[in-house]
């Protein structure tokens, strides 16, 4: 063997590094079973004691010199699915950017932009926001230039004016949009980091606004979109003294209660436009606060004259400005009505306080009015910015506040406004919302001051990291979610192990029945193999996941197909009468290129999902591509090294390549494979059309949350539930909205997936969602249901999956072609491959709708188009296989035609092809079997497609070169006068192809 030194070399040092990492995982078990062991009292767990031990070590020296934290940070962590915690997709609001460089420019033609701008992006999410901007701005302002909005002293630094092109200011907003995410990432990475849990991960989406967080562990998500989603835009304000505020409302009280009490007047059946606005736009503000009908206008009329005016009726907190918590809704909009902006100063702005106040039995949101500048913009006199330092503290009378301090500017700013305010109040806001508006004693130096806002301990610390870490440039929102509890972790774990074990056992097994002792060396080499991998993950810092297990399997399954290559190989030239070591060397060396070719293609798939995945997809994908390099070298390297080391200046007898089981097992095999090749197009095209056709009467195919978006949760039951009566219970909840109800893995457990208010991606929207889950749920009290996970994705980035998997599919597949052209120098075979590739992705997708009409009904997700390019992949490795078969007659005999080799290549490569499906087979149905309801899905495409990947590399893809190329080189050949010879007698001898 050529470079044998550098091999073993490379080898000890990867294995050292690899035993290195995977023992500092050793070491966090250790410590993580201690703090077991100590928070454990009469066979209990209190999960606060085990916490609290973890914490108490985190800095603390656990081996060596490495604290706990160096020994997490190196260790093989696990995903957010086997040990639970919050997945989250943030997109930071281009739309904020764009109004803050435009100076919130009033200009209807610009605002009018903007809102075609974000309604465009709903069905555009590709293309980026300026982009779709500047489209809207050309239609709504033709001919205008942009520096027309955007020359201001916002701008003034980035030397926009007067005489700016529109492709420079599209530059310096792209330049802003960008500077703005980097910014984001940056501050959210510093209140992460603050958040207190293991291992917490975030990270840019390529390509897009996007930042992805991952949190282990969390247990609650309420605070976690909070800590995330908050700008922290903290500003300080002068407050309106009420005597000074009560006469403005008192007018715009008198001014709406003529306007409702006119309303109410006219005669329903009056045909006036005033009438008709009133009764048909629901927006108008007499419809919004009274929700009145003409037959009840006497009796309501009446009743308001008891009650008073409009706003009377809103601001009923006893003893201060307030209004009852579910009259807000109306106070908005009685404050964003023209009336409310005629009357109220331009430099007033009523905000509401941060949490209600009881009273009476209800619970009320005071309304403070706090002073804005001449122009009415919300500039405050001191803002976030001058905030140096935040600590969560306690105040005079023990509850929690938060204390800040300020830098030099900040705390003149802060001396003289609170100089200037001695016995009047100051706002304290964040985010427009009052924390606190406390009367000021006397006037306050050096800067330090405090927020109290009737905060929990966890509130305030939030608040203290957000202050501290600093005010986000701009809005973000959650477009995609994930929570999963930490007892579907555990199974997750268990059936991630079970599933990796059965399938390592089976074909440890397998291959020692079917090898002998080069069963055995197998056997070796795929150990060593599972070592480098999971000790390359732990370098990299990959946390291990469900998916990423599931791709583990498929190493393990695809690894033993290069030694049995290699085994058939030798085998081969055993029986050709070569010696022990000439038949090692040459079933090696020869087996050596179709091993190349198909690890190439599979690393080229790895990379696809690597880089256009999410989440679980690019977990799968880091697995894949880990697995292909560390197999490359432990089949082709490390099992020739055992080998060489067994045979050493031995005789045949001292190793197998074949046991009793086997040895004349797929011999002499002479099949007139291509010669069917016509009833094997014909059954493909039935099976497609009526898979297809199936899917149209069933309304299309069933599209997963990742591709559809809504939200999806995983509910728990005490016995066993009937899907279709939680369903039907749910309908009227949900509002007849797309609803979908099954059974999740076990009789009481139930997935529900609702498209209901999918296009709204607002926190508000997912309060309102799992309202209406919560009340649906309400009459199965008795039967004790517990959301156990959640999930979201917004419609935006749903988008944005189904776009990034078609173009996965279609760069694999060009890839492929590229790469089989480069190799085997004809276009014929590329366009054989790629073909065929697609023909199994069609037959895969057909047989879920076939499937579905017999009661087997899965999702097409991410993960489904994870498997459609595994398949894809395995397909490829049969076919280059036979290709490879195929070049080297031809290349021994150059007077052979197409034709004449085909059915010679199939033959004499069948038993690797056999054997190959057989172990992948058996593995994806161990997996299907024990990998959970999660890859349930996953491992039904990996059963139907490994038959169907092997039926195509034999029927499909080689004769669509006999057809495309083989027939017309025979017959060029005849006509040119050449004779044709049969193989030469080390190959099978040659059956006439049926053509």
């Amino acid at each position: 063997m050529r470079y044998k030194g550098l091999i073993i070399t490379l080898t000890v040092i990867v294995s050292v590094l690899c035993a290195y990492f995977l023992f500092f995982t050793y070491v966090s078990r250790g410590v993580q079973q201690k703090a077991v062991n100590y928070a454990t009292r009469n066979g209990e767990l209190s999960e606060i004691k085990r916490q609290h031990y973890l914490d108490s070590v985190w800095r603390a020296p656990v081996f060596g010199s490495y604290t706990y934290r160096d020994v997490k940070q190196s260790e093989l962590g696990l995903g957010l699915d086997l040990k639970g915690g919050m997945h989250v997709t943030l997109e930071v609001s281009p739309v904020e950017i764009v109004r803050a460089m435009a100076g919130n420019s009033k200009d209807p033609a610009f605002n009018k932009a903007i809102e075609l701008a974000q309604q465009r992006q709903k069905t555009n999410s590709g293309t980026a926001f300026t982009t779709l901007f500047y489209q809207a701005y050309q239609e709504t302002a033709p001919n205008v230039p942009l520096n027309r909005i955007f020359t201001n002293s916002v701008n003034k630094d980035r030397k926009i004016d007067l005489n700016s092109s529109d492709s420079k200011v599209l530059s310096a907003i792209n330049k802003e949009e960008e500077d703005a995410i980097d910014r984001s990432f940056d501050i959210l990475r510093k209140r992460v980091d603050k958040f207190g849990v293991n291992q917490p991960n975030i990270q840019r989406v390529k390509g897009t606004g996007r930042i992805q967080v991952e949190l282990p562990g969390v247990d609650n998500p309420e605070r976690v979109r909070k800590l995330l989603q908050g700008q922290a835009k903290l500003e300080f304000y002068e407050v309106w003294p009420q005597n000074e505020v009560t006469p403005y409302l008192a007018q715009l009280d008198q001014v709406l209660t003529a306007k409702e009490k006119a309303a109410v007047a006219t005669p329903a059946t009056a045909a006036t436009p005033t009438a008709a606005a009133t009764a048909g736009d629901t927006t108008s503000l007499a419809a919004q606060l009274a929700k009145k009908t003409p037959a009840t206008a006497a009796k309501t009329d009446s009743a308001a004259a008891q009650k008073g005016g409009v706003l009377a009726r809103l601001l009923t907190m006893p003893g201060s400005l307030g209004v009852n918590l579910s009259d807000t809704a109306r106070m908005n909009v009685v404050l964003r009505s023209e009336e409310a902006r005629s009357i109220m100063p331009p430099n007033m702005a009523l905000l509401y306080l941060n949490k209600p106040i009881d009273a009476n039995g209800q619970q009320f949101l005071r309304l403070v009015a706090v002073k804005k500048d001449r122009t009415g913009t919300i500039a405050a006199p001191i803002s976030g910015e001058v905030v140096s330092d935040a600590r969560q503290d306690y105040d005079q009378t023990g509850r929690p506040e938060v204390s800040m301090s300020m830098n030099p500017t900040g705390a003149r700013k802060w001396q003289k406004m609170t100089g200037a305010n001695i016995g009047k109040q100051v706002a304290v806001v964040l985010d427009d919302v009052v924390y606190s508006d406390p009367v000021v004693q006397s006037e306050i130096s050096g800067g330090n001051t405090s927020i109290s806002g009737n905060f929990s301990i966890d509130e305030a610390q939030d608040l203290a990291q957000v202050l501290k870490a600093g005010k986000l440039p701009a809005p973000t929102r959650i477009v995609e979610e994930a929570v999963v509890g930490p007892s579907l972790g555990k199974e997750a774990i268990n059936q991630g192990l079970y599933s990796s074990l059965a399938g390592l056992l089976i074909i440890m097994v397998f291959m020692a029945m079917y090898y002998g002792r080069a069963g055995l060396v197998a056997d070796a080499a795929l150990l060593f193999n599972m070592f480098l991998i999971l000790g390359v993950l732990a370098q990299f810092g990959t946390a291990l996941t469900l998916p990423g297990i599931a791709g583990l399997i498929l190493v393990i399954a695809s690894s033993v197909d290069a030694n049995v290559l290699i085994f058939e190989r030798i085998r081969e030239e055993l029986d050709h009468g070569l010696s022990l070591h000439d038949a090692v060397n040459a079933g090696y060396n020869r087996a050596f290129s179709a091993i190349f070719d198909s690890n190439v293609t599979t690393m080229l798939i790895a990379i696809i999902l690597g880089f256009f995945g999410t989440g679980p997809v690019q977990s799968f994908a880091v697995t894949l591509g880990i697995g292909v390099l560390t197999s490359f070298l432990s089949a082709v390297y490390v099992s020739r090294l055992i080998i060489e080391a067994l045979i050493k200046g031995k005789t045949t007898s001292s190793i197998t390549f074949s046991t009793f089981l086997s040895r004349n097992l797929f011999q002499n095999v002479n099949f007139d494979i291509v010669g069917k090749r016509k009833i094997a197009y014909t059954v493909s095209t039935v099976i497609i059309v009526t898979g297809f056709v199936l899917m149209y009467f069933q309304g299309g195919p069933n599209l997963g949350v990742d591709f559809k978006g809504g939200r999806s949760y995983v509910v728990d039951f005490n016995k066993q539930m009937v899907a279709s009566d939680v369903r039907n219970t749910l309908e009227s909840t949900f509002k007849g909205t797309g609803l979908e109800v099954k059974q999740y893995g076990s009789p009481d457990r139930l997935r529900i997936t609702t498209s209901y208010l999918a296009e709204d991606e607002s926190q508000t929207a997912d309060k309102t969602v799992a309202d209406a889950l919560n009340q649906g749920l309400d009459k199965y009290k008795a039967d004790a249901p517990v959301i156990q996970s959640t999930s979201k994705v917004g419609a935006t980035i749903a988008d944005d999956i189904k776009r990034t998997s078609f173009l996965s599919l279609a760069l694999t597949l060009l890839g492929i072609f590229v790469y089989v052209l480069f190799r085997f120098d004809k276009w014929q075979y590329s366009m054989a491959a790629v073909v065929a590739l697609f023909h199994d992705a069609l037959l895969v997708i057909a047989c879920y709708p076939i499937a579905a009409a017999f009661g087997l009904k899965y999702e097409m997700d991410q993960i489904f188009v994870a498997a459609v390019l595994s398949i894809i992949g395995f397909s490829m490795n049969d076919t280059v296989v036979i290709y490879d078969r195929i070049r080297e007659y031809l290349r021994n005999d150059p007077k052979l035609t197409f034709a004449q080799v085909v059915n010679p290549a199939l033959n004499s490569t069948f038993s690797r092809t056999m054997i190959t499906f057989t172990t992948i087979f058996l593995v994806v149905v161990v997996l299907y079997i024990f990998g959970g309801e999660t890859l349930r899905s996953f491992s039904f495409a990996m059963i139907i497609g490994i038959v169907i990947g092997t039926y195509s590399s034999l029927f499909i893809a080689t004769p669509i070169i006999l057809d495309t190329y083989g027939k017309k080189e025979e017959r060029e050949r005849k006509a040119a006068g050449e004779t044709i010879t049969e193989l030469p007698g080390s190959a099978p001898k040659l059956r006439p192809t049926t053509v």
